[in-house]
């Protein structure tokens, strides 16, 4: 299958995507706060909801990269600079600041399915690092000669969302213990930090070797 990246960058990716999955974010303090406060119905609608969300993200983002490579092989090329820099000041970012997990325990009132998945929906196409990511980390893993990198873009944004929903699910069916586990073990976090941070800066200083040596 031509859309399918070689074994080896496919096992890099999934190794990333797995660590950003698990590392705590907005989408996740939205869901298991609904799961928390509403229960668990409540946020797998919210995990539905920030899924569709990556759906678009990974959509445009593809169909936008690939318009760009056929525009202008040097523009990808940039792209793939700025987005290798961008890697690093995330990498840098989070070990300076860590990543947050604020749960509300309680809510005044409780909110209808719909409104929840259009929230969580709302939330993560307005989250700009979701943005960033997707726009900068894919094309890390596709070349600007490839005749099938528009394929290859889409089979990779939606072997994030494969990667990204069960974790998703696991953490609504065990919110409760999972968020205390989280705020009551900082080194846990920490970890999750510097491997998040590891892989990102791994891949800033990969692509540009590459470059400086082209």
């Amino acid at each position: 299958m031509s859309f399918v990246p070689e074994l080896s960058i496919l096992a890099g990716f999934t190794l990333a995507s797995f660590i950003l999955a698990i590392t705590p974010g907005p989408d996740m303090t939205f869901f298991m706060s609904k799961t928390l406060t509403q229960g668990r119905k409540a946020g797998l609608v919210a995990v539905v909801g920030a899924t569709n969300g990556i759906m678009i993200h990974a959509l445009l983002a593809a169909i936008g990269i690939s318009a760009l490579l056929a525009a202008s092989e040097f523009a990808f090329q940039i792209l793939k600079t700025v987005g290798a820099l961008y890697l690093g000041w995330l990498a840098f970012q989070i070990l300076r600041n860590g990543s947050a997990l604020s749960l509300e325990e309680s809510e005044a009132s409780s909110e209808p399915s719909r409104a929840i998945w259009a929230k969580a929906l709302t939330i993560n196409l307005l989250n700009p690092k979701v943005v960033l990511f997707f726009v900068t980390f894919l094309p890390q893993f596709v070349s600007a000669n490839d005749p099938g990198a528009t394929a290859k873009l889409l089979f990779l944004g939606f072997f994030f969302i494969l990667l990204n929903v069960p974790s998703s699910l696991l953490m609504v069916f065990g919110a409760s213990a999972v968020s205390k586990f989280l705020r009551s073990s900082p080194r846990v976090m920490r970890i999750l930090d510097y491997s998040f941070a590891g892989i990102m800066a791994a891949f800033a200083v990969k692509l540009l070797s590459a470059r400086a040596s082209a």
